[in-house]
């Protein structure tokens, strides 16, 4: 393995050699940051409500969302973001508006609105989300009476 270092607009960065796949890598050597994501408006365009009175309780969520799943309809009372990481995710609003998130893309869902997801790929969908949220609050309503097409 060969490793060198350059040094580029006062950046350093380590280049390592892989002759196994004939590739260079490049590695940081300080922190980097990038924004994904700022906004006050869900992904169909509609502004966030204001924000919930009282203590705050903030919740995580890892999904792992098998390819040709659908989620049934639901809604989300509070307000909710996230990263997907992998696949490809299509979200369905009951007006039939979708939007597609790909890998790597940030989304801010809908609050108080009826919609469901879809992984109409052919890996899994892995997405990171974020609620606020307060305690005893559920984060999705499921409403089972919708049917699914």
């Amino acid at each position: 393995m060969l490793a060198a270092i350059l040094c580029i607009s006062g950046v350093s960065t380590v280049l390592i050699s892989c002759r196994k796949a004939n590739t260079e890598i490049a590695v940081p050597t300080q922190v980097e940051s990038k924004e994904l994501i700022r906004t006050s408006q869900s992904w169909d365009g509609v502004e966030l409500p204001d924000y919930l009175e009282g203590r705050p309780e903030l919740v995580a969520v890892k999904y792992v969302f098998p390819a040709g799943q659908k989620l049934g309809w639901h809604h989300h009372p509070v307000m909710n973001y996230g990263i997907l990481v992998q696949g490809e995710l299509t979200i369905i609003g009951q007006d039939g508006k979708e939007k597609v998130v790909r890998e790597g893309e940030a989304v801010v869902e809908m609050v108080n609105t009826i919609h469901h997801g879809e992984n109409r790929g052919n890996v899994p969908v892995v997405l990171y989300m974020f609620y606020l949220s307060q305690k005893d609050l559920p984060l999705a309503v499921q409403h089972p009476e919708i049917p699914l097409d």
